[in-house]
């Protein structure tokens, strides 16, 4: 486990290494509003230091007409107040065209219904997964400023139903974070774990940061179910676990993506999860993927790249950073509107690294276009900033988390349409 020093440091770290003291003349300030410490701090933590060597490959390569582009990075602290906070000065003092954050849905959908939106700055979001922000798009909420790198729970929660089923899972209780992330990964889940078939035996939400989690737990066992579906933090679904185990619950689970965490694994114990299953946005294996698992770990100062959120923040800090190049200002509208067009079909494929990016910013000079194939895969965005992908399958074994299958985004969506 860290300790409270080590996490500490690491956010002075972050601090440090993303905000220049002093500024050069032309250099473009990006702002990043991340969650470094709360409940959801390791996601975060991972995030900035991806998108911090995204920027540094970019810049490295050229930057912007030999202009750098610089993070200005804040925390969240988890907190939609605190991110809304944070973001109004970045967009308000700072004058930033473009914020990447918050990590999860709970900070991105205030900071986009309250400053991105309103203001027309582009927003980018590597985790955040609430269909709720599709549904922003749909009611003209957004002012299209919104994009993200990974894929809608709407999809997630069919994913996480359907690798339940087929694990034998046919009785599950529910315990899941109180938000807009948790209510609607559960609502997903629950539409198609009942149309598989499965029977859920207990929904059970839960507020965030309480000390203790018994009664939740006591209460999610009425019924006598197979597993245990924990949608949660790191932090407190540790807690909750624990609770569940020590209660007699029986150690099956199933997880949402963010438990694919080194920390929560010590926290309840490698012992206690060895039928434990998940699942996660899944990647498709490029030149980007290979440069990122090689490098990442060493520049992050130890982060594994298989961190929560890691590999989509190096994709959306390397989109935001091409998508200003093609823009060639810090403008916000500009920049929104190249945003889709540096993911097209069509255009040369970029790879991430200094190399790539290089390849890239010439290929832009001479009025050609480009099309990045990140860490996660090739992405493209439709009209509301979301991405489409397949879904990866992961199972925890020996305190080690382990990729056993992969679900089709159209194996989802056949899911989804069948009644």
């Amino acid at each position: 486990m860290r300790t409270t020093f080590l996490l500490s440091a690491l956010v002075a770290a972050l601090a440090a290494s993303t905000t220049p003291s002093v500024a050069a003349d032309c250099d473009i300030t990006v702002g990043l509003v991340m969650e470094l410490t709360g409940p959801a701090g390791e996601y975060g933590q991972a995030g900035a230091k991806s998108v911090e060597m995204a920027f540094r490959d970019f810049n490295d390569a050229g930057g912007v007409d030999g202009c750098k582009i610089v993070a200005d990075t804040r925390d969240s602290q988890s907190q939609g107040n605190v991110a809304v906070d944070q973001a109004t000065q970045l967009v308000n003092i700072k004058k930033v065209p473009v914020i990447i954050g918050g990590i999860i849905s709970s900070v991105s959908i205030p900071i986009l219904t309250s400053v991105t939106a309103p203001a027309g700055v582009v927003q980018v979001s590597p985790a955040s997964s609430s269909p709720t922000l599709t549904e922003l798009g749909r009611e003209g909420k957004t002012n299209g400023v919104f994009f993200r790198t990974i894929t809608s729970d709407a999809l997630q929660g069919t994913a996480a139903a359907k690798y339940a089923i087929d694990q034998g899972l046919k009785k599950i209780a529910i315990i899941n974070v109180n938000n807009d992330f948790g209510v609607n990964m559960v609502r997903e889940f629950t539409t198609a774990y009942t149309k598989l078939g499965g029977t859920i035996t207990s929904t059970t939400p839960y507020n965030e940061k309480q000390s203790s989690y018994s009664s939740e737990a006591s209460a999610a066992m009425t019924g006598e179910p197979d597993a245990l579906y924990l949608v949660s933090t790191p932090v407190d679904g540790a807690t909750i676990a624990r609770a569940w185990i020590s209660g007699g619950g029986k150690q099956t689970f199933l997880l949402n993506d963010g438990m694919n965490s080194k920390d929560f694994i010590e926290s309840v114990g490698a012992q206690y999860l060895e039928n434990a299953y998940g699942t996660s946005s899944g990647t498709s294996p490029t030149a980007s993927t290979e440069y990122f698992n090689s490098n990442y770990e060493a520049f992050s100062g130890g982060i594994s790249p298989s961190a929560p959120a890691a590999d989509r923040s190096y994709d959306a800090g390397a989109i935001v950073a091409l998508a200003i190049a093609k823009a060639g200002k810090p403008d916000a509208a500009s920049i929104k509107a190249a945003m889709p067009e540096v993911v097209a079909e069509g255009g040369t494929p970029i790879h991430a690294g200094k190399e790539e990016f290089a390849k890239a910013l010439q290929l832009i000079k001479d009025g050609k276009p480009v099309k990045y194939e990140g860490v996660i895969g090739p992405v493209s965005f439709d009209q509301f900033g979301d991405i489409t992908g397949p879904f990866r399958l992961w199972k925890i074994t020996n305190g080690e988390v382990t990729t056993v299958g992969e679900l089709s985004a159209g194996e989802v969506a056949e899911i989804k349409a069948s009644k």
